[in-house]
């Protein structure tokens, strides 16, 4: 029996990114897709509870089954799994995002938080995301690399409630260098708020600021971007300080 891979993203369902993952994804299985119906980055790992959702079939891509949603990318998959396929894919893929989602960036990832969600349902699960942000970047080298991470993921020694955030350089023509299994950095946004004036004369925002290294960067994802390699970071859902229970007992409580 063929495998099943799940595809879904942050970027919407007509993203470049998405369909070149489709084209990979296709090669080693059984593929269904439920994306966004719309851009979706940003959203970390919401849910919508507050309103409906939609899911409508899609014929975007030839000989695919597909699905658009209304909500966020960790709706798509909490669909796709229950109302789609009834039953669990042996892989989901999320992306291929356009920009990279290194460091503390997945926090805030709809492509990661897709991948996160399955990691929870036990599920293999990869996001990627490639570090350029033009809705026509070249994903060609991406998707020759892809297959590779994808391969092995389906030989069935990926490891339990964890998913990989696997971040690319952006393409120069030349070829990345390698894979390099890595940590994430702890690097984070200096937030910044631009402040303007409507036509009516009432402020609204945009959000901007200058991301920071906090540290030493090597041995990291952005580090291994840095250098032309390719970074996997194996990524787990528990957020739990194990570090910090036995100081935290000492506490006078």
């Amino acid at each position: 029996m063929r495998p099943l891979l799940f595809v879904t993203n942050d970027d919407g369902i007509s993203s470049k990114g998405i369909k070149s993952l489709i084209e990979v994804a296709k090669e080693f299985g059984d593929v269904i897709v439920v994306a966004p119906d719309k851009p979706q980055s940003g959203m970390g790992h919401a849910i919508t509870v507050n309103q409906i959702l939609r899911l409508e079939k899609s014929l975007i891509f030839e000989n695919i089954e597909a699905y658009t949603c209304s909500g966020t990318p960790v709706d798509c998959v909490k669909l796709g799994i229950y109302e789609i396929m009834k039953k669990k894919p042996d892989l989901i893929l999320s992306g291929i995002n356009h920009g990279a989602n290194y460091s503390t960036n997945v926090l805030y990832s709809g492509t990661m938080s897709a991948a996160v969600e399955g990691a929870m349902e036990n599920i293999p699960s990869i996001g990627f995301s490639l570090d350029d942000f033009h809705s026509d970047a070249d994903f060609s080298e991406v998707q020759h690399w892809s297959k590779k991470l994808i391969n092995e993921a389906l030989k069935g020694n990926f490891p339990k409630n964890v998913c990989l955030n696997v971040n690319f350089p952006k393409f120069d023509g030349v070829g990345y260098k390698g894979f390099q299994v890595c940590a994430q950095a702890h690097a984070f946004w200096e937030d910044r708020f631009d402040k303007r004036l409507d036509q009516f004369g009432k402020p609204y925002y945009w959000l901007t600021g200058e991301f920071v290294n906090g540290e030493e960067i090597k041995g990291t994802d952005i580090d291994a971007l840095s250098n032309g390699m390719v970074s996997i970071v194996p990524t787990q859902f528990d957020m739990t300080a194990y570090d910090a229970i036995d100081e935290l007992k000492n506490w006078d409580l």
